[in-house]
């Protein structure tokens, strides 16, 4: 209530007169009578009731008289929902209309009454008060006029913003305990609602944030909700390749390091030294530079967060939520992930919740297999598939040693009994059109063998050394199907030098006649110079190479082997097989290096054998491919 000067001081307040009651109105409108009903549209579409925008200032007049028309008018409206039928539609879109997000408690409280009173008593109007509320998912427009231009942006000054949100939340809560259909409704809005991918990074976020929550308390649509966010985020994902987003990285650090040097003055050093010990980091070098890849970087953010929210409870991993969030994210893993071509990042929620329990992950590499070896599956799926388990075994740091060789010999025993199968046929020949899942198998397994065969073999190199003889590498390298010549040559070159080392198998004959047999392709460089050109007959890629968004990559890194090259002598080193008379308790050179354990290093060059090709942009990270001198 108002105090006696408040009152006194206060401007008279705006008397709200419909032309009788609401009733009386409504019936009236129904017998032709129209002129109290136009009365009562103009008055609640009075633009004294709404908050005034101008120069970006905001005006408001008497909040506490509106408040109190708002409450008044929702009252008489609660008790008459029932004569607002269809016919009435124009009138309740004039009601959904009215600012209650931002008020008084009480307005609050009253406009929620009034959604639940109307939605069961007119389930018509059930759309268009879902239409409402999710329209508040995002900041709100607002118009700022400079210099004869209107320029309309999102308001991510409002400090209510969070508040909003949660009240749109009880809104849609209140609505969908009136109405049990509301989920079916509810979902092809979200839907057409949702922000094109080049409006702002806070649109884009709150949006996404918002939607997150809606699977919270309405559990049904979560499986929906989160195709959806992953099918807008493939788009931003396939629009930036990777290449793209280092490029724009180096052409903004350049640049911003040249606008430093201008600007820094040569009694800066100190102060430089003291913030380089402090470790102190602008938060502008965690944005990157490519708008797309930035919007994806924020989503992503926030999706990993939803996963480690959803599946830990009190900070303890809940088994039961973990195995159901598992279950839907393997459905758009399938739907969305599986089908799309060299996405570089969005796949990841899959690595993330897999590092939670060992046993999240080897169910995915059983999904995986299964894909893989099932021949009802298309043939790009299953070779996807493949790619897949290479590049998961390779770089999950959380998968141990026993679960990389349960893999490979599930994977080399498939090899070897297609082999078998193929060898007394008319397709025993080398074609990927035939025999595609075959050589993404093959490649899936010599690219988990150059990142884990320092795991394979360390603690006791002999019963290594055997373990890696039994999976008959050799069989699979000289069969007539020759898997080296459609690998990425970048994985046979590495795979032949390691095999060569510990004397699995000598693949370089092999290698040199298919060299014969397929002259490297050359093109003009920019430069004038011949550039060797990659041929990848498969057309894979590896799904988990290194992740690059610079704030998601934060949850991502810890869990990941990464790459890193060799030094001269242990390039030199991988060229030497082994001596045959090491014993069993002898450590091998080349393992005294960089064991891969918690440090997720290998010890393996991009640029093995100093070439100088590069891979091609869908195998950013992975070794390059190299067409290097044969060892005599």
């Amino acid at each position: 209530m108002l105090g006696g000067d408040e009152f006194i001081s206060s401007p008279p307040r705006k008397t709200v007169r419909f032309g009788g009651t609401l009733t009386e109105i409504l019936l009236k409108y129904e017998k032709g009578d129209t002129t109290d009903f136009e009365l009562l549209k103009h008055q609640l579409s009075d633009p004294d009731i709404k908050v005034i925008l101008f120069i970006g200032i905001v005006i408001c007049f008497s909040a506490y008289f509106k408040d109190a028309q708002i409450i008044n008018w929702l009252h008489e409206f609660r008790t008459s929902v029932a004569y607002l039928t269809k016919e009435l539609e124009q009138l309740v879109n004039i009601l959904l209309k009215l600012p209650w997000l931002g008020r008084s408690r009480e307005v609050v409280e009253e406009y929620l009454g009034f959604l639940g009173n109307l939605v069961s008593a007119q389930t018509v109007h059930l759309r268009p008060c879902l239409r409402m509320i999710v329209s508040q998912f995002v900041p709100p427009r607002i118009t700022i006029r400079e210099d004869d231009v209107d320029i309309s942006d999102s308001d991510d000054d409002d400090e209510n913003l969070s508040e909003n949100f949660n009240t749109c939340h009880r809104a849609l809560q209140t609505v969908a305990r009136y109405v049990p259909s509301t989920p079916q409704f509810l979902m092809p809005i979200l839907v057409e609602y949702f922000p094109f991918i080049n409006k702002s990074e806070r649109t884009l976020e709150c949006y996404v944030h918002n939607l997150l929550r809606v699977t919270v308390y309405l559990p049904t649509l979560r499986l929906q909700i989160l195709e959806l966010i992953v099918e807008k985020l493939l788009k931003l994902d396939v629009s930036t390749p990777q290449q793209d987003i280092e490029d724009a990285e180096e052409t903004a650090n350049n640049s911003g390091s040249e606008e430093k040097s201008t600007e820094e003055g040569l009694f800066d050093m100190e102060e430089d030294e003291e913030r380089k010990g402090n470790k102190v980091v602008s938060p502008s070098s965690e944005r990157m530079a490519h708008p797309l890849a930035e919007r994806l970087d924020i989503l992503m953010t926030i999706l990993f967060s939803y996963i480690k929210d959803v599946c830990h409870v009190d900070g303890k991993l809940n088994i039961s939520n973990t195995k159901d969030l598992y279950r839907d994210l393997v459905s758009v893993f399938d739907k969305l992930i599986l089908p799309t071509h060299a996405s570089c990042h969005v796949q990841y929620f899959m690595f993330y919740i897999c590092s939670f329990k060992l046993g999240l992950a080897e169910a995915f590499l059983d999904h995986l297999w299964k894909k893989l070896q099932d021949p009802n599956n298309p043939s790009v799926i299953r070779q996807t598939a493949g790619s897949y388990i290479g590049s998961f075994l390779a770089r999950a740091k959380f998968i141990p040693v026993v679960t990389v060789k349960a893999c490979l010999d599930l994977l080399v025993n498939w090899m070897h009994k297609y082999i078998d199968n193929q060898d007394t046929g008319a397709n025993a020949y080398c074609d990927v059109a035939l025999h595609g899942p075959f050589y993404s198998t093959c490649q899936a397994v010599f690219y988990t063998l150059i990142f884990r065969h320092k795991q394979l073999l360390d603690g006791n190199l002999r019963k290594g050394l055997s373990y890696l003889q039994s999976l008959n590498f050799e069989r699979i390298v000289m069969c007539q199907l020759n898997p080296l010549k459609i690998c990425i040559p970048s994985v046979v070159n590495l795979f032949a030098a390691i095999t060569r080392k510990y004397q699995l198998v000598f693949c370089y004959t092999i290698i040199e006649r298919n060299n014969r047999q397929c002259i490297p392709v050359v093109r003009s460089g920019t430069g004038g110079d011949l550039v060797q050109t990659c041929t990848n007959p498969l057309d894979s890629f590896f799904p988990f190479d290194p992740y690059i968004l610079k704030r998601s990559k934060k949850t991502i890194d810890p869990l990941y082997q990464f790459w890193e090259e060799l030094s001269a002598e242990d390039l030199e080193n991988l060229k030497k097989p082994i001596k045959k008379g090491t014993s069993e308790d002898e450590d091998d050179d080349f393992l005294k290096g960089e064991t891969p354990q918690n440090d997720g290093v290998v010890g393996i060059a991009p640029n093995s054998y100093e070439s100088s090709t590069r891979s091609p942009v869908s195998s950013i990270g992975s070794p390059a491919d190299c067409y290097g001198p044969f060892p005599q």
